[in-house]
């Protein structure tokens, strides 16, 4: 059986049994249970609103909703979404909700035209199977990997990512988290050779990806030519050199879970360095809801804005993270979790019942230098802050 894989588990799971327990105040289980009611109240407007899942809510900016199709990297947040309120209240008509809008999404297995697969699955069919059991899903995901594994290059040790642009051969950084499906498959068909896949994409982006200080840049565009780098950039901050908040986000998450499924302490590390980055940039607000860029105060001419987004996948990346340190070290990333997630329930950040298009989070911000999604609600920040919310009851 291919079991549900890590974006869509609790943060009770996983847990290095190395690590000592932690306090946890009853009060931040209370919180993040109430949070969770909360957003339930308002994704009853967004369920009623949005009922078609071919037709699936990305983003509301401006007073608009955009919508895309179930071929788009962000096609499974929604349903993913539904699954975490489902497993909140456990009330059928949310795990009918749930299955419509996972199901809809079956013919994806075979999309060859995306590395984002796992996004897509994971969230869908892999949570549907961590909570229901229903084992139809178990070969659906992994025909998921299959398909992923088509865009893996055993010579450059990569998955390739974007299908379009001048690139060569791209690698961003938000592919880490699709590595999770090829694990899963791994545990799942007894093939090693999924894992072996995940691990070197995994090696080979932390030596390349990552400066001297643990900032990543977003895109590396290798040449095919094994040994070879043609560029990097990062195609959604404000300059090549600049610090993409999502990304830095991406990272910390993707090698979090990366040392779950290895236990090897170089991506453990990876992880805690990337955090480390974050939570001590000298630009980090106090609400520890970044900039869309870390770089942005520093420059005049660009807009100021936040990435609720980013801070929601950090939180739920901490809480995990917390599972595989030292005391003292876990109680720093679960404070700075509970910072985020009580900045993120607060007004400034969450939106009014009925209100923001029915999504839960504003001021995300999604591709700053293509003037899209700035500023607004977008699905997969609605997701995450779900899912860290979710890790945060888990943890008492």
């Amino acid at each position: 059986m291919l079991s549900a894989c890590s974006a869509t588990q609790t943060a009770s799971t996983g847990a290095d049994s190395s690590a000592a327990p932690i306090a946890w105040p009853e009060q931040n289980v209370a919180f993040c249970s109430a949070a969770l009611d909360k957003a339930t109240e308002q994704y009853e407007g967004f369920r009623t609103a949005y009922t078609d899942p071919l037709n699936i809510p990305r983003s509301f900016t401006d007073g608009k909703t955009r919508q895309d199709g179930p071929m788009g990297w962000t096609a499974g947040f929604v349903g993913g979404s539904f699954w975490y309120l489902y497993e909140h209240n456990k009330q059928d008509s949310w795990l009918q909700t749930a299955t419509t809008w996972t199901e809809a999404l079956e013919p994806q297995q075979f999309n060859r035209k995306t590395h984002d697969i796992g996004f897509v699955m994971n969230s869908t069919f892999g949570n549907g199977l961590r909570l229901t059991g229903n084992e139809a899903y178990s070969p659906i995901l992994l025909n998921s990997a299959k398909t992923l594994m088509e865009r893996y290059n055993p010579e450059l040790g990569l998955t390739f990512s974007w299908s379009w642009g001048n690139w060569e051969f791209p690698v961003i950084i938000d592919n880490m988290m699709n590595l999770e499906l090829l694990f899963e498959a791994s545990k799942a068909s007894g093939d090693p050779r999924y894992y072996d896949a995940a691990v070197s994409h995994a090696t080979v982006t932390m030596k390349n990806h990552f400066r001297e200080d643990y900032s990543s840049y977003h895109l590396v565009n290798y040449s095919r030519t094994p040994g070879k780098i043609n560029w990097k950039q990062t195609f959604q901050g404000i300059a090549d050199d600049s610090s993409w908040a999502r990304g830095q986000g991406w990272g910390a998450y993707g090698y979090t879970m990366v040392y779950r499924y290895t236990k090897d302490e170089k991506f453990l590390n990876h992880a805690r360095n990337i955090v480390n980055y974050i939570l001590t940039h000298k630009n980090m607000p106090e609400d520890l809801v970044p900039y869309f860029d870390y770089d942005a105060p520093d420059r005049d001419d660009i807009r100021n804005v936040r990435d609720s987004s980013a801070a929601s996948l950090v939180a739920s990346a901490l809480l995990e993270l917390a599972l595989y340190v030292d005391e003292a070290e876990a109680k720093r990333y679960r404070e700075a979790a509970m910072t985020m997630l009580r900045s993120l329930s607060s007004p400034e950040y969450l939106a009014s019942k009925g209100e923001n298009g029915h999504f839960l989070l504003k001021q995300a911000t999604g591709n700053y230098p293509a003037d899209e999604e700035i500023n607004g609600a977008l699905n997969y920040g609605d997701y995450y802050y779900l899912e860290a919310l979710h890790r945060c009851k888990a943890t008492l």
